[in-house]
């Protein structure tokens, strides 16, 4: 779990310049994704200051500043700097005011500035610092790129899923995580898995052992992380259980707080689980594209009792 992003991090992720910043300043810690614009803390407002977050400066702030006597701009701007304050940004590529520089060297902030809008720098911070601060949890299976679509492979110890997984990278497909994946929420509909930094590229064969996927079958094999789009759950197949054969069972799992469409695949001697996991990617974008099979072969069933119905 990411606990913290150092403002140096932050400044080589987003290409921001550093107006000013020395080894500590550029060490601080972010702990949190939410950004503040600080337009009422500039009228001196600071009963509700939140002093714990990037303060972003865009044409307003910067504007309502310079209508500001020196004094009282320095007297605001040093208010600006508690110590857990992690930096000034400023957007639009804007001048900093001489106050802001010298209330952060003397309280030990940095001064960032970025070329592009504010709304879109408001963006891509909160983007980036949401998917790095957001809770971890772990999940067992093995996450793969299926025609661009994230497939979380499921199922008990034994049963071939890094196998799989395997057959699917040689097939063209991508290896996110093989084994342990962890998972974060994006968004309320939106959760996403990477690899634990050790298991990155690498996947466990048995009898094999560990296998470098990136090495082997190139770069275009891996990514870096993938949303969870579907779970594919195999089980042993059992002669007397009953299986879905029209795929009308909509079943979801929760998956860090976030629940994602699962399909349970029966495995025995002689089924290809990964061109049937292919075909189940393709029927699930198919579904999400408005198509459904299943729909359609029980239209035509209805159709054709009505037909038959009538027939005397």
């Amino acid at each position: 779990m990411e606990e913290v992003v150092k403002i140096h991090q932050l400044v080589k992720k987003l290409s921001l310049e550093v107006v000013y910043g020395d080894e500590e300043s550029l060490n601080r810690e972010i702990t949190t994704g939410d950004i503040s614009r600080p337009g009422l803390e500039l009228t001196g407002y600071f009963n509700y200051y939140p002093h714990n977050r990037l303060q972003l400066f865009g044409s307003k702030e910067i504007t309502f500043s310079e209508r500001m006597i020196p004094e009282e701009r320095l007297m605001v701007m040093r208010r600006l700097c508690e110590k857990d304050t992690p930096a000034f940004i400023i957007s639009r590529g804007l001048e900093a005011p001489e106050e802001m520089v010298q209330a952060a060297k003397e309280k030990g902030l940095a001064v960032l500035r970025s070329p592009i809008s504010t709304s879109r720098l408001l963006g891509e911070l909160s983007s980036y610092l949401d998917s790095r601060l957001a809770a971890r949890t772990s999940v067992h299976g093995v996450l793969v790129d299926v025609y661009g679509l994230g497939v979380l492979i499921q199922g008990d110890s034994g049963i071939g899923k890094s196998e799989t997984a395997l057959e699917l990278i040689k097939r063209g497909h991508r290896l996110i995580a093989d084994d342990r994946v962890d998972v974060y929420q994006q968004d309320e509909l939106t959760v996403v898995g990477e690899p634990p930094k050790i298991l990155q590229h690498l996947i466990e064969i048995r009898g094999i052992g560990i296998i470098d996927v990136m090495n082997l079958f190139g770069a275009s094999a891996v990514r870096g992380f993938m949303q969870v789009q579907l779970v594919v759950y195999l089980e042993a197949w059992e002669k007397d259980k009953k299986y879905d054969r029209l795929g009308s069972d909509d079943a979801m799992v929760e998956i860090a707080c976030v629940d994602v469409p699962q399909i349970r695949i029966p495995v025995k001697t002689g089924r290809n689980v990964a061109i049937i996991i292919e075909v189940a990617a393709m029927n699930f974008r198919a579904k999400t594209m408005g198509y459904d099979a299943t729909k359609s072969f029980e239209e035509r069933l209805t159709r054709l009792i009505e037909e038959n119905s009538g027939v005397e």
